[in-house]
């Protein structure tokens, strides 16, 4: 009967951590549903017509509390675009944030965005006057490796300001 006992008391711890890993993990994804149903590189919440690209922002969204992998993301993100597009940058192009959704200031540009948790977005202003956003999700499959991280992000960045 002890040896039962013991069983069911293993059982109930296995299931335990089980369980609380379950919650770290679904807590700590919160990369939004659109990742698990994007087939593609970044899921668009608009289409670009125009190719005379005005500015670019790129943030990285995220909540108060931050996971390892939501901070890689924004870290890795802003190295690329200190790399590779400091001119940019310097001459107002481009422009690099980390916008803390918790906050009431910044609930606006996330609303404007479209942002549901944490996340890199490119928003694409044409000199038309038209604005086109996409949360690139495909980062969150790189961010263990930085090379290709940053391989990836330098080219969607490039395409943009290119106009595509």
């Amino acid at each position: 009967m002890d040896s039962l006992s013991n069983k069911v008391m293993k059982l109930k711890y296995v299931l335990i951590i089980a369980i609380t890993l379950m919650i770290l993990l679904v807590g700590c994804s919160n990369i939004d549903e659109k990742l698990a149903s994007s087939t593609g590189n970044v899921v668009q919440t608009e289409n670009m017509i125009s190719d005379t690209i005005e500015k670019i922002e790129i943030y990285h969204f995220h909540g108060t509390h931050q996971c390892s992998s939501c901070i890689a993301v924004g870290q890795l993100a802003e190295e690329t675009v200190n790399t590779y597009f400091a001119d940019e940058v310097k001459s107002g192009k481009i422009v690099f944030g980390h916008i803390n959704i918790d906050l009431p200031e910044n609930k606006l540009l996330a609303g404007a965005y479209g942002v549901t948790g944490s996340s890199l977005w490119i928003g694409t202003y044409t000199k038309d006057g038209k604005f086109s956003s996409e949360e690139n999700v495909k980062v969150w499959y790189k961010i263990n490796d930085k090379p290709a991280y940053m391989d990836h992000l330098k080219g969607i960045i490039g395409q943009k300001l290119a106009g595509n």
